[in-house]
């Protein structure tokens, strides 16, 4: 499979809507996290698929992984990680950067599928300060990949910004 990053950007930044979750309201327990899973279209381009995956650690809530998955009709793949923001892991020795001890976000690059990698988006990533709790970072992943219904899915993730009244 060839893609090259611009193709990337574009499909993350394709304007896209929600058009199912699984569970459809709340989330599920499973393996100590809550989750939940969520089909996405891009709203101006037919065929064009994602999934959204969404688990936040129950007994660490600042672990959490919010990903966008890129459908592609493919014989060895099903599904590539685009982009996927994190939250810190709790750990500090695994990576130089430190980047698992605070909030991070990984993108997938043109190199990392042409090297063949099993994981092609551990390797470039950027610590960030936009975001420091889950709730925060629904939002801002969900706006950064432009989906413009996510606040039906997530109601909870804006009541912040309302009571706040800015942003």
């Amino acid at each position: 499979m060839t893609i090259t990053d611009q193709e990337i950007q574009d499909l993350i930044c394709i304007p896209k809507v929600i058009v199912g979750k699984t569970p459809k309201s709340g989330y599920k327990e499973e393996n100590g996290n809550r989750r939940c899973d969520l089909d996405v279209e891009a709203t101006s381009i037919d065929s064009v698929r994602f999934k959204v995956f969404v688990r936040q650690n129950l007994k660490f809530i600042e672990n959490f992984s919010i990903g966008l998955r890129y459908r592609i009709d493919h014989p060895d793949l099903q599904t590539i990680t685009l982009v996927r923001y994190n939250g810190p892991h709790g750990e500090t020795s695994r990576h130089p950067d430190g980047h698992h001890a605070q909030p991070h976000i990984h993108r997938l690059t043109a190199r990392e599928i042409a090297s063949g990698s099993i994981q092609p988006q551990e390797s470039h990533r950027e610590i960030t300060n936009r975001y420091t709790t889950f709730e925060q970072a629904i939002t801002i992943f969900f706006q950064d990949i432009q989906v413009s219904n996510y606040h039906e899915h997530f109601i909870g993730s804006l009541q912040g910004r309302l009571f706040n009244g800015h942003r």
